[in-house]
């Protein structure tokens, strides 16, 4: 297939992929009785749901975890047992394919702790069946995926959350208010301290144990054989390496970068926007240094050494996590006024807030402070990014230009064909085809 044809191909999955997604009502479009508990699932027992979210959801009076799901039988095993062992019963439901859970009416809410190649399809299929929606960061593994699913979600008029928890961390939000509120004059420059590129995966293959239905944890992506660096069996207390593999994350541009160039868009204002201009590296293999141009003029360069770096005519401010610094040192120390910009402000702080912020929503039926338009905007910067890394030699040192509302290179059907990959076995996991 040449690029143009994969170009008409991925577009033709954007069109489908919204229309396939009608507008339908949660069962919980209305608040309901303050008594009743909301029904939630978990998608994925991973490290970050089942060390983090899903102990955390079962502490929460609002909530009852009715259901898990996960292609590993020793993590889905261990997920429905703390379920279990929580509440003091034995009817946790659970299941290795997620459309069982989709199927049921009696889930209000699903949280999606799968691999990235997996959030798009889940996200879509979720949207479908009316269910609201907590989803890691970052929100998908490619570009198309991330208009796709905004598209899809905004139609079901749906509850959905961004698992970008550091816009409920006081520091981050507070550093973006001194930014907006012209604390450091006028911005020409923010520096986004995060990892580079991914790389194909090269990984050699091993002998599995039963239990884990890798066919499936493969989705989309091409077949290959079993690797525990993928999916490392059981319940384990690390971050499997598939986020440095193209076919299945986005390396530290989308791992890290979902936080922290959330954090610059947040601090410029850009939440529903994006760069119009994205500038490569002399040496695109160095996998840091590349450039994106926002419409006001406004540099972000991928670069730095102090997660997020905002450069003013009048001084600086550097935020990171557990940290604050300014120059000059004053700064950090201004109250915001009444009459001043406010930004949306989540209950308590970081992880507990976030995911706080997300229930308070399920019941008063607004969205949260990192609904699915932020979450796609901040991925689309990641992956522009990394286009830029992966087809930098061929670009010659020339820039891109990004059109942040139609979501499409202008006049550049090569770079068009870049926005997705080509996942070979999308049609088998019944991705929207036309």
């Amino acid at each position: 297939m040449t690029r143009q044809q994969n170009a008409l191909s991925r577009r033709r999955f954007v069109q489908s992929a919204a229309l396939a997604a009608p507008f339908v009502l949660s069962r919980r479009s209305v608040a309901a009785d303050a008594n009743e508990r909301i029904s939630v699932a978990t998608i994925g027992n991973g490290k970050m749901m089942y060390g983090s979210h899903l102990p955390h959801f079962l502490k929460m009076p609002e909530l009852q975890v009715v259901a898990v799901c996960d292609v590993d039988s020793s993590r889905r095993e261990a997920a429905r047992n703390r379920v279990d062992d929580a509440y003091g019963n034995d009817d946790c439901f659970s299941c290795v394919d997620y459309n069982e859970i989709l199927a049921r009416d009696d889930i209000d809410a699903v949280a999606i702790g799968t691999p990235d190649h997996w959030h798009g399809r889940i996200i879509l299929d979720a949207c479908k069946a009316g269910k609201d929606i907590y989803c890691e960061k970052p929100l998908t593994n490619t570009l198309m995926e991330a208009k796709a699913t905004m598209d899809a979600v905004k139609a079901a008029g749906i509850v959905f959350q961004t698992g970008s928890q550091q816009r409920a961390s006081e520091n981050f939000r507070y550093a973006c208010e001194l930014v907006r509120n012209g604390r450091i004059g006028k911005i020409n420059e923010v520096r986004v301290s995060v990892g580079g590129p991914p790389k194909a995966c090269d990984l050699g293959g091993e002998e599995m144990e039963p239990g884990l239905d890798w066919d499936r944890w493969l989705g989309s992506s091409p077949m290959r054989p079993y690797s525990s660096v993928l999916s490392p069996r059981g319940v384990h207390t690390h971050f499997p390496a598939w986020r440095n593999f193209r076919e299945y994350g986005g390396g530290g541009m989308t791992d890290w970068g979902a936080h922290h160039f959330d954090i610059a868009q947040w601090g410029l204002g850009m939440d529903e926007s994006g760069p119009v201009e994205i500038i490569p590296p002399e040496k695109p293999s160095s996998g840091r240094g590349v450039r994106f141009v926002y419409a006001n003029g406004v540099e972000v360069l991928h670069g730095g050494d102090f997660g997020v770096e905002f450069i003013g005519e009048d001084g600086e401010i550097r935020v990171n996590r557990g940290k604050l610094e300014s120059t000059p040192g004053d700064v950090i120390t201004q109250p915001i006024e009444e009459n001043e910009i406010h930004l949306y402000k989540a209950p308590g702080g970081s992880h507990g807030g976030h995911r706080q912020d997300w229930v308070n929503c399920l019941k008063s039926r607004q969205q949260p402070n990192c609904p699915i338009e932020v979450g796609a905007r901040t991925v689309a910067v990641c992956h522009l990014g990394n286009i830029a890394y992966l087809y930098g030699e061929e670009l010659g040192g020339k820039s891109l230009r990004w059109d942040p509302q139609s979501w499409e290179f202008v006049d550049n059907p090569d770079a068009n064909a870049w926005r997705d990959y080509p996942y070979p076995r999308r049609e088998a996991y019944e991705w929207p085809t036309t």
